[in-house]
């Protein structure tokens, strides 16, 4: 994630670039990285309706060792796909792929993966509703049916990612070894509710939605901005976008907001976060008793995007390590530190 000099008005690129500007320090060997996809037949979800051909897209680097235990699972962020975690990978940064075997996972909805924009039978509105639980299961399936696999050594990610790693822990906890939440959430609170139905509401509200059968992806201004808005802090924000350059950037909002990334997808995922519940309705303490993973859980204190308050709080019922980012930054604040983040994720890869 580079430092928010950015001027990105599509938040997808923002955080993606922003994530590759500072996590990639080091390249990747031409053999690694490229988009691969598993077939997964039927993916059933926890609602009760299905994805029919489910598939998952995925990219790898580094190698898989004898004892095949050296795996780390990378899921995706919100809007994000797993080209955009190219960034974390490298010797200087989150995961080295000398050491590890990286797995970075898109994520269901995010327009690789299975998602309302590129199914052809199950296409736009009609697509079914999933949860982050379902994107664990998916994932689940992938390392099992595709690598094989019978343990991780770690999961993590970021934002969405941590969400999804929280899912992991409580939902397969025999299956890990470490697990590193970054930005991530058990549930959300009042704020993070409050947020994400005004950008469900602000996207449903927009003509060019069309009820969700629209010929060509609508831009969806209001959306982004609500997004921007909550993205860093407003210190970060006055910082960084200076008000004598501010009628360009606005306008940008409108005439290119969330694209390239696709609405549908995007309110796909947008409501797999909120209605997000590792607890599955039942307690947080029931649930953090079942995590055996070491987790290191890190959070930013002026978050407005993911109140890290729940996040703090489980990592208390778990008594695991826990990195509180300070800067303005906000949601944005693990590639702000990059320089706090990075040795401590891969410190604890490593077990120091």
């Amino acid at each position: 994630m580079r430092k928010l000099v950015s001027r990105s008005v599509s938040v997808m690129l923002l955080f993606a670039a922003a994530l590759a500007g500072v996590l990639s320090q080091a390249q990747p060997s031409t053999t690694d990285g490229q988009q691969q996809f598993a077939e997964l037949g039927v993916c059933k979800l926890t609602g009760g309706h299905e994805i029919a051909g489910c598939r998952l897209g995925y990219r790898t680097w580094g190698t898989l060792n004898e004892q095949r235990s050296n795996a780390v699972l990378f899921p995706t962020w919100f809007s994000g796909t797993s080209k955009d975690i190219q960034g974390s990978v490298g010797a200087a940064n989150m995961l080295d792929p000398a050491k590890y075997f990286v797995i970075a996972v898109d994520a269901l909805g995010d327009g690789v993966s299975s998602s309302p924009s590129n199914s052809t039978t199950q296409h736009g509105p009609d697509f079914p509703a999933f949860t982050t639980r379902d994107m664990v299961n998916a994932e689940y399936r992938l390392a099992t049916e595709t690598f094989h696999l019978k343990h991780l050594h770690a999961v993590m990610g970021i934002s969405m990612g941590g969400m999804q790693t929280f899912e992991w822990i409580v939902n397969y906890p025999d299956f890990m070894d470490i697990a590193i939440p970054i930005v991530g959430s058990t549930r959300l609170t009042g704020y993070d509710l409050l947020l994400w139905h005004a950008e469900e509401d602000a996207l449903k509200e927009d003509p060019a939605w069309q009820a969700g059968r629209y010929s060509q992806a609508p831009p969806m201004g209001e959306v982004e901005t609500i997004h921007a808005m909550n993205l860093s802090t407003p210190a970060n924000y006055a910082r960084t976008h200076p008000p004598e350059k501010f009628g360009a950037e606005y306008a940008q909002y409108f005439s290119k907001g969330i694209l390239p990334f696709d609405a549908n997808d995007w309110l796909a995922q947008l409501e797999a976060m909120i209605h997000h519940d590792v607890a599955h309705g039942g307690s947080l303490e029931d649930a953090a008793k079942r995590v055996k993973a070491k987790v290191l859980v890190v959070v930013a204190a002026q978050d407005h995007m993911v109140n890290p308050k729940p996040a703090l709080d489980f990592a208390s019922l778990l008594g695991a390590k826990t990195l509180v980012l300070e800067s303005d930054c906000g949601h944005l604040s693990p590639g702000c530190e990059a320089e706090k983040v990075n040795p401590a994720a891969r410190a604890f890869l490593d077990g120091l």
